[in-house]
């Protein structure tokens, strides 16, 4: 507790109050000889102040020409007026809380000539008095770690206080007054528990819990200084101190304020802060706060803008060639548009060259030369706004320089009459970077193995392919160019176990004038793909012809359509790389264009037919790649003299053989079959075919009249006589005609039998008469 008095001095009658507060230490002072006593002070205000801690003492001195020397004050506590100080100096400080019981204040007053004068009146604070329930003092709850803290527990009226515990362990309990209990913790600490808090108990049974938390008070700011990297932010930082444990109930804030500047005040981060630039202002006055319920502390800062800026840098890419890379990073802020940027770049071995940057541009780029092939380096790259302060280094960007002699490696793998055994192509292109010759190349060394074999081939340098026999287990090889400096890069190829791979290749067609392959992703792909194609498309022997295609990507930009010629097919071979080799996963077959010369197919002869169909038979090789077109169908014309023409088409490829219904007997007609493609219809074959002619139709015109003839013969047999006599009646014979009716009815029966054998012989022909129709089309 602290103490602050407050001297009022009236003057006459108006008793005008002069407030001084008073700081002074105690002094010794020389005994003099009263002549005159001072009156007693009064004390006319005695105000507690709100952080528990702080009294506020007014008085009045009836005495308008002598100025006291000092005062003696004595401060008592509870209702007995126990006196807890009594001295000259004007701070005092008590453990206990003002809250926990009564604290009385009197005062009195030394000058020199006069002496002490009477003590005042005392004048009491008092203490809490609740009426229904305990309150545990003080009520500001943070304990400061590391000191020596007193709490007190002033129970309701009636009740009592036995005892006082911290975590169930007992403390000496103090007697303040007749109710009022306290206890001190001597050098307070962190509990060990999860919660930094200590827990009070006032009595064994009180179940009620009062909890204190622990902290420490704020740490000042340490190394406080300020930046920019763009001139519109400017970011502070400092050295918070010791850190604080996460379940610290004691929470700070920290806001920064610019003291030359209007702008409001920022909130910040445990050790950093950041503010927009001040218009027009250069020059900053900046003033860091860290609070919390412990206390408040200041750090304060002057700096000019242009004096802080530290370029940002980022690496943008890295190329590198054969002897030399060209690095560029980007400056943030657009640093370059205002103000000159020198970057500093180092590369390992030892190596640094400086660079200027103001072409208003952040990107900035430098060209290192004189590098040596295939070899790894380091760079790292700060800038700087004044060349006195540097940015940050970036991090570090590892490259590699090219290989002088590159090998782009690839295989053929046939099966041979042993079951075990395979022979397999191994090709290479070889590619030398800058202006180096393909001559440079001496040699090759073609090294492989399997299971426990390891086998090295020599190969001269004017060749780019070797064979051997494998067995059917998995193969690695490589192949090294060795030139005049030394060897190439080896490349590594792996040849995947026989039937090993259980894959069944996609086939795709591709549409014409193709410019670039597509295809799914393989899941199981880890190394990226190969796409192998014959450069005369199906023209042998196979040219072979292969790029690689990254890992990740699945599409492929192919070279320009002059590579690829008209009318000629091309398979183009997927494979996915693993690491136990290539894995055939898709086919795309496909014409830069499509051509209409195509091969007319061949008729089968003799053609089937009867007296109103014919039935058409060819033969034609449909999938054959030497085809300038895909075969999608045929069409099949047919033409009668003197009439129309008339088409079908047949739309599958595989089918050949159509029936064409409904036409004329014993008639002359022309058939025309060509192949269909994309392109159009290819070459014709013709040929020219009669129907039969139609006897059936002849024998319905003799058999209707002869069977209608016969019903009626049937009909009227029975009345043969009766109709006879009507007949003979009708018809009678002219006189002197002699016609006898046995020589009539044998005339009769002679003539209907010749008609039956006629119909007999006309059915027996129609019976002979087959047609074995493959296909019906009516036309």
């Amino acid at each position: 507790l602290s103490v602050r008095y407050i001297c009022l001095l009236a003057n006459n009658v108006e008793n005008a109050i002069m407030s001084i507060l008073m700081c002074l230490t105690p002094f010794l002072f020389a005994p003099f000889q009263p002549v005159w006593m001072l009156p007693a002070p009064r004390i006319s205000h005695l105000q507690p102040l709100s952080d528990e801690k702080t009294l506020r003492v007014r008085w009045m001195l009836n005495c308008s020409d002598v100025v006291v020397d000092f005062y003696e004050i004595q401060v008592s506590r509870t209702e007995f007026h126990t006196i807890i100080y009594s001295n000259y100096t004007l701070t005092w400080t008590s453990a206990v809380p003002l809250n926990c019981t009564d604290h009385s204040v009197r005062i009195r007053g030394f000058y020199r000539q006069s002496g002490p004068s009477p003590w005042s009146d005392w004048v009491t604070n008092k203490g809490t008095e609740p009426e229904d329930k305990m309150k545990v003092f003080p009520s500001q709850r943070f304990l400061k770690e590391g000191t020596n803290v007193t709490l007190c527990c002033v129970p309701q009226r009636g009740a009592n206080i036995t005892n006082m515990a911290i975590y169930l362990k007992n403390y000496s309990v103090i007697s303040l007054g007749t109710r009022v209990k306290a206890i001190t913790i001597p050098n307070v600490t962190f509990p060990t528990t999860p919660i930094k808090a200590w827990s009070l108990t006032c009595n064994d049974n009180d179940k009620e819990k009062y909890w204190f938390p622990v902290s420490f008070p704020p740490q000042k700011p340490r190394n406080l200084s300020c930046e920019t990297s763009d001139m519109k932010t400017v970011r502070c930082s400092w050295d918070p101190g010791r850190p604080r444990h996460p379940f610290d109930l004691n929470k700070q804030t920290r806001t920064l304020h610019i003291e030359n500047s209007a702008v409001a005040a920022v909130r910040c981060a445990v050790s950093s802060c950041r503010f927009p630039v001040v218009p027009q202002l250069e020059e900053y006055n900046i003033r860091v706060v860290v609070k919390d319920n412990l206390g408040e502390e200041t750090e304060r800062y002057r700096f000019n803008l242009s004096d802080r800026v530290f370029p940002v840098v980022d690496w943008d890419k890295v190329s590198p060639r054969v002897t030399d890379a060209t690095l560029s990073w980007v400056i943030e802020g657009k640093l370059t548009d205002s103000m000159p940027v020198v970057c500093q770049v180092t590369t390992s071995p030892d190596r640094s060259t400086e660079v200027s940057c103001q072409n208003g541009s952040s990107l900035c780029q430098v060209r290192l030369d004189h590098l040596l092939p295939s070899t790894r380096y380091s760079a790292k790259v700060r800038c700087s706004v004044n060349g006195r302060l540097w940015g940050n280094w970036t991090s570090v960007q590892d490259f590699t320089t090219n290989p002088l002699v590159t090998l782009n490696i690839w295989r053929i793998i046939q099966k041979l009459d042993h079951p075990h055994s395979r022979q397999l192509t191994l090709l290479w292109i070889p590619h030398v970077t800058g202006s180096g010759a393909i001559h440079i190349i001496k040699g090759y060394v073609v090294q492989w193995s399997q299971k426990d074999q390891n086998m090295t081939e020599q190969v001269d340098g004017g060749r780019t392919q070797t064979q051997m026999s494998i067995g059917s287990e998995r193969c690695d090889l490589t192949v090294t160019a060795v030139v005049s400096s030394g060897a190439s890069v080896p490349a590594h190829i792996t040849i995947p176990q026989m039937n090993d791979t259980g894959i069944l290749p996609v086939e795709k067609r591709l549409k014409d004038g193709f410019t670039s392959l597509s295809w799914d992703k393989w899941d199981k792909a880890t190394c990226g793909y190969t796409v192998e194609w014959c450069i005369q498309g199906h023209v042998m022997p196979c040219a072979l012809q292969w790029m690689i295609v990254a890992d990740g990507n699945n599409t492929l930009l192919l070279p320009n359509l002059g590579h690829f010629k008209a009318g000629y097919r091309y398979t183009f071979n997927i494979y996915g790389c693993t690491e136990d080799g290539h894995h055939h996963i898709e086919i795309q077959t496909g014409y830069s264009q499509q051509l209409q010369s195509i091969a007319s197919p061949s008729l089968v002869e003799p053609v089937q037919t009867t007296s109103s169909s014919v039935t058409l038979q060819w033969l034609y090789a449909e999938d054959d790649p030497a085809h300038p077109a895909f075969i999608t169908g045929y069409s099949v014309t047919v033409q009668e003299s003197g009439y129309d023409r008339s088409q079908v088409t047949v739309a599958d490829a595989h089918m050949k053989s159509v029936t064409i219904e409904d036409l004329q007997q014993n008639q002359e007609y022309i058939f025309s079959v060509c192949a269909l493609s994309e392109a159009g219809p290819g070459q014709t074959s013709t040929i020219s075919i009669r129907t039969r002619a139609n006897y059936s139709s002849h024998m319905a015109k003799i058999l209707i009249p002869s069977l209608l003839l016969l019903a009626c013969v049937i009909l009227l047999w029975p009345q043969r006589k009766r109709l006879k006599t009507r007949l003979m009646e009708v018809f009678a014979y002219p006189a002197g005609m002699n016609i006898k009716t046995r020589e009539l009815e044998r005339f009769l029966y002679e003539v209907w039998t010749n008609h039956l054998q006629i119909s007999s012989n006309a059915q027996r022909q129609l019976d002979c008469a087959s047609c074995n129709a493959v296909q019906t089309v009516h036309v």
